[in-house]
């Protein structure tokens, strides 16, 4: 195993010996590509799972018919999906997008369903004995009240992309920081392994923390309730 000072001198180094570093156009091209494919694989995980997941905690009869085909995919390893992604799905990028969105999704639907459930019964129920229709019921009742576990999703959404991109990347893809961390292993430079690793671990924790960022700015009602912010 290399040592911590080992890695740092080459992350930093202008002529790294094994062809890596933050001086190497190469580096910036695998992080790039690697956030482009989560960013794909989380959008649609978001622009699918939470509406979704809304209908699974709403409805009751669209619950009962399809949530036991989601449990059955759901524990599904990322790593089974690669066969059937590459058979389905043409060219190099598709395949890795797939296996990064899949769970991704399953955690986004799980928490909005969830979120829809934690909702107050009396809440529903006054709204109901104040005149709101059901389609209002769910706009200023359901939505809002769903909003916090939502967010919780889509941060552990944003996690399990990125271990499953990286999944994917050691496969199928060409570059990213997947592709970096087992290339690193098969030319046995571990170096560029726990470079790979390092600003994996960098990137993904600056993403989830963006999530958090506008989950607490769309969530100001929530801080304020909670005593948590400047009242202002």
């Amino acid at each position: 195993m290399p040592g911590l000072t080992v890695v740092f001198t080459e992350w930093v180094s202008k002529n790294p010996p094994y062809g890596l570093s933050i001086y190497t156009p190469e580096y910036y091209q695998h992080v790039l590509t690697s956030v482009q494919r989560v960013a794909i694989a989380f959008g649609l995980a978001t622009l699918l799972g939470v509406p979704f997941g809304l209908l699974l905690g709403w409805s009751r009869k669209f619950k009962d018919f399809v949530f036991p085909v989601f449990e059955i995919l759901r524990p599904i390893p990322a790593l089974a999906w690669v066969p059937l992604a590459i058979l389905m799905f043409k060219g190099t990028e598709s395949p890795v997008i797939f296996i990064t969105f899949l769970p991704a999704f399953f955690a986004t639907t799980l928490n909005t369903m969830l979120g829809v459930h934690s909702i107050d019964e009396s809440y529903i129920r006054a709204a109901y004995c104040l005149g709101a229709k059901r389609a209002q019921i769910f706009r200023h009742v359901v939505l809002p009240g769903a909003l916090p576990f939502i967010f919780t999703g889509l941060q552990i959404s944003m996690g399990v992309g990125w271990f499953s991109l990286v999944a994917g990347e050691m496969i199928s893809g060409e570059y990213g920081l997947g592709y970096v961390i087992y290339s690193g292993y098969t030319l046995v430079s571990y170096p560029v392994i726990a470079i790979g690793m390092i600003t994996l671990g960098l990137v993904g924790w600056i993403s989830s923390a963006l999530v958090r960022i506008v989950g607490t700015s769309l969530m100001q009602w929530r801080v304020r309730s909670l005593g948590l912010g400047d009242g202002s």
